[in-house]
């Protein structure tokens, strides 16, 4: 058997390669858009790639089923209950799909979502235990999938939390401790709140150490496992929905051009949105007015989706030689409106200096003096979970993921502080609102993180 893990730590997503040597029959599960790895390895080990599974229709990226089924003409794989406008090979609970002497077995884990599988790997087909089950949405690492998403229409987080009991509690915790466990998503994804940065388990770890695994009623497990979620990002309906359509199929060369000061110039006037991706210091040091930072040393791709639109048009600011990348990371999430990047963001700051600002940083010591002024709107922009570390009196919660819908809650008059755990977040949606007409906005260095320290040496 040949197994392996594509890990992407942008997105937090793992997607995997199956296949039987013997016969060279493959299959790749829960691909990932931009495909060319799939296929480099397929052929440098002589592989064909015969099916192509979705685990469920994913919510936080879009999946490169139709890039794959283009290039190798496999067939493309989902449960029972999925519904999608392309041709699909729908999946019983128990079928088998033989590569050779390497099964897979079907099981069916709605939950998540309806239509959700998990995969069951055996290395033999007539071996009793299977080497390991990939759990797509349903089972992580030290948690399990949310059910209240509501990507699915028609079904309530209620109906979904149901079905979610029975798969984990039931089905595969039903299975032999020695099951290894792998997951389509690690720490930091949003459609999870305790995800582990392990990408790999067992059914017996999992069955001592993971909260949701533990013997309980179908209440309790309901109300544990939606308590304290975060917000869903905005793109994340758009790309379920998205991810059920004949949609435009990426080219494996896909790449964005770099632009002249003056086809910058044309796409600004025409509306276009400046995402700049480097890093936070560097971009408050210098930046175009109205630029969002959202740099590509972090949670990239998720974050565009809460900040920016699928429609906008995007000129990129990166670091050199990172702008493809950057462009890549919009289009794993159907974000297909980057235009090009500027060639180079020093020469173009020069020659439009009228047009370049500067980003305002708060020391622990500056955010506590704006502070004592009443007309500061403190902005705590972490997710629900995060706040049992603490916060600063008298802040406003607003999630970055909500903060781009909820603006409006604040006066664009009066000065803002944001802040997040770290410091990066907080850039992120110090420039959101500034692009959105705030006049004085500024975040703190270091984050809670730093406040909380600073606060706890003193006292």
């Amino acid at each position: 058997m040949i197994f392996t893990q594509y890990y992407l730590d942008c997105l937090s997503q793992a997607s995997y390669l199956v296949a039987d040597e013997s016969t060279g029959q493959a299959v790749v599960v829960d691909p990932r858009r931009d495909v060319a790895e799939y296929l480099d390895d397929a052929r440098a080990q002589g592989l064909t790639i015969v099916g192509v599974l979705n685990t469920h229709f994913h919510a936080d990226f879009v999946s490169g089923h139709l890039e794959l089924a283009r290039e190798t003409g496999a067939w493309i794989g989902y449960g029972e209950a999925a519904v999608a406008d392309f041709p699909v090979r729908h999946l019983a609970d128990g079928e088998r799909i033989s590569l050779g002497d390497v099964t897979l077995e079907i099981m069916a884990t709605p939950g998540h979502t309806p239509e959700s599988i998990s995969v069951l790997v055996y290395e033999h087909a007539d071996d009793e235990v299977a080497y390991g089950v990939l759990t797509g949405d349903a089972l992580f690492i030290g948690d399990v999938g949310r059910p209240d998403l509501l990507a699915s229409v028609g079904v309530t987080a209620d109906e979904l939390g149901v079905m979610l009991y029975d798969s984990i509690q039931r089905k595969l915790m039903g299975l032999p401790d020695a099951v290894r466990v792998f997951p389509a998503h690690g720490a930091g994804s949003a459609c999870g709140k305790n995800l582990s940065t392990e990408t790999q388990s067992t059914i017996g770890e999992q069955r001592a150490f993971n909260y949701a695994c533990q013997p309980m009623s179908q209440e309790e497990f309901v109300a544990v496992v939606t308590e304290g979620q975060p917000s869903a990002p905005a793109y994340f309906i758009y790309n379920a929905t998205l991810n059920k359509q004949e949609r435009d199929v990426r080219d494996l060369d896909a790449a964005v051009p770099a632009l002249t000061a003056e086809q910058v110039e044309a796409a600004l006037a025409a509306g276009a949105v400046v995402h700049d991706a480097r890093e936070v210091q560097e971009f408050a040091a210098a930046h175009l007015r109205g630029s969002v930072n959202v740099p590509a040393d972090g949670r990239m791709a998720e974050t565009v989706g809460m900040v920016f639109t699928p429609e906008q048009q995007v000129v990129v600011i990166a670091p050199e030689g990172v702008e493809q990348e950057v462009a890549t990371r919009f289009a794993r999430i159907g974000f297909d409106h980057v235009v090009g990047y500027v060639a180079d963001p020093e020469a173009y700051f020069l020659a439009h200096q009228d047009d370049v600002t500067r980003a305002s940083r708060l020391t622990v010591a500056e955010a506590d003096a704006a502070f004592a002024r009443d007309e500061v709107q403190v902005v705590d922009i972490r997710n629900a979970g995060e706040l049992e570390a603490g916060g600063v009196a008298g802040a406003t919660h607003i999630p970055l993921a909500e903060l781009a819908r909820r603006s409006g809650e604040l006066d664009p008059s009066r000065p803002v502080v944001t802040y997040c755990a770290g410091g990066w977040r907080s850039s992120v949606a110090a420039s959101l609102l500034r692009a959105q007409g705030f006049a004085d906005v500024s975040d703190i260095l270091g984050g809670y993180g730093a406040w909380e320290r600073a606060h706890a040496t003193a006292s």
